[in-house]
């Protein structure tokens, strides 16, 4: 695509995008199906904005390629994106057979995952969260539970005992933080933990994923098999962590979800569905290389030059044929979780998760509420992910011998099983 000053790249890392990401896709829009974006500093690629290209683009196996290795040299090795499009042995990667001998491991195992039991797992984790501030009245529903949980969780489920949770909250925390030192020290315990993780589950299986990775008779590598967690822990932490804050959002500010007995309220999964339309977790991202020169859409796009796919402006496209506001919820044809032979092999899981964690948090804390108007909230800049930098409640108080279900005790709407996941037992998103 040859730039004119007239399609001088739309800049999606700053505090004005964050601030207002709708109107970086609207002035993209004036540039057709294909915009030009820089999604870091020095880094332009061509960016899809509407929905009908995005399913093209998403669908097609033939004309692109997901490998990023040519591209690379162009990113700088200190580019905040470079990270998220480094290239390694696992499916985010990868194309046609190999692609799909990837996938399938991942696809298999999370299918020998019970829902319940994640269910139950994520109402225990949840409880170990609300322990540590529900007696206090106030919150940061980021920081102290929609950036944990979500981690607590996949450390079970990969087959880590609790107690490793917190480092592996921590790791990530780290690697996503804007010191260079911080990002480094983080890089260093992920990248202890997963060989921990590996190398227990390699000298005893278990009843986890872990152990489902490396069975699989695909016969991955250990290479391999490690690379499918990262990815899995990588790709799943953060868009998860945002959904449940997103979600939350519109739960404790928009008057449709209160409702009474004459009226009712819309349920919970309306409120994730409309995150997942107005609000994706994952704004832009899915990285891709036409194979040779193409005209895409309109678009003249050279062999090589990457393409993203904004999913957050193309559930917006105005030409997508899908109605717009009410009319979306309940329909699943957003694309917050991707499309085609990448879509998200974990978003059943991930629903699961974001929704049980909900649940519990408003089954304990019925009256909580932002602690400021919803309009002075505040997103972290960065092109990829749609992250609240805080999201501060306040409730009344709960303490732990109050009478009634709290955190600290059983309640009936707790499962019986306490700990239904467990992987140094055999016990019983992503």
């Amino acid at each position: 695509m040859t730039l004119t000053p007239a399609e001088a790249p739309v800049s999606l890392h700053g505090a004005e995008h964050a601030a207002n990401p709708q109107r970086s896709y609207e002035l993209l829009r004036r540039q057709g199906a294909v915009g030009v974006a820089e999604v870091a500093p020095g880094v332009v690629v061509n960016l899809i904005t509407d929905y009908r290209a995005a399913l093209d683009l998403l669908q097609d196996t033939d004309t692109w390629t997901k490998d990023t290795r040519s591209w690379l040299p162009q990113v700088p090795e200190d580019s905040p994106i470079r990270p998220l499009v480094e290239w390694r042995p696992s499916l985010f990667f990868a194309d046609g057979e190999a692609h799909a001998h990837l996938r399938r491991v991942i696809t298999d195992s999370f299918s020998l995952l019970d829902p319940h039991d994640v269910r139950a797992l994520t109402f225990r984790f949840a409880d170990t969260l609300l322990q540590e501030f529900a007696d206090t009245g106030t919150v940061d529903l980021v920081r102290e539970y929609a950036q944990q949980l979500p981690l607590m969780v996949f450390n079970a489920l990969f087959g880590m005992p609790d107690e490793d949770g917190p480092r592996l909250v921590w790791a990530l925390g780290a690697m996503m933080d804007s010191d260079p030192g911080k990002q480094a020290a983080g890089g260093q315990a992920f990248g202890a933990y997963l060989e921990t993780l590996y190398g227990t589950k390699a000298a005893q299986r278990g009843h986890d994923l872990t152990s489902w990775f490396i069975d699989h008779p695909n016969g991955l590598s250990q290479e391999e098999a490690v690379n499918q967690i990262l990815i899995t822990l990588g790709a799943g932490n953060e868009p998860l962590c945002n959904l449940i804050a997103n979600t939350l959002v519109r739960l404790l500010s928009d008057d449709r979800y209160f409702g009474t007995l004459t009226t009712g309220s819309l349920p919970i999964q309306h409120a994730i569905d409309d995150a997942l339309w107005h609000d994706a977790p994952l704004a832009n991202y899915s990285v891709h290389f036409p194979k040779k020169d193409v005209t895409f859409h309109g678009a003249r796009i050279p062999a090589g030059s990457p393409v993203m796919v904004s999913y957050a402006a193309a559930n917006a496209c105005p030409h997508s044929g899908i109605p717009a506001d009410g009319y979306r919820s309940g329909n699943k044809a957003h694309l917050a979780f991707a499309a085609g032979p990448h879509t998200c092999p974990a978003r059943d899981v991930a629903t699961l998760v974001a929704t049980a964690a909900i649940e519990r948090l408003l089954t304990y804390l019925p009256d909580i509420e932002l602690d400021v108007p919803a309009d002075k909230l505040t997103y972290r800049p960065g092109a990829v992910h749609r992250t609240l930098t805080a999201l501060p409640a306040r409730f009344t108080p709960l303490t732990p011998d109050a009478n009634g279900a709290t955190p600290w005790s059983r309640s009936p709407s707790r499962p019986e099983r306490d700990t239904p996941f467990s992987p140094t037992s055999g016990g019983t998103e992503a």
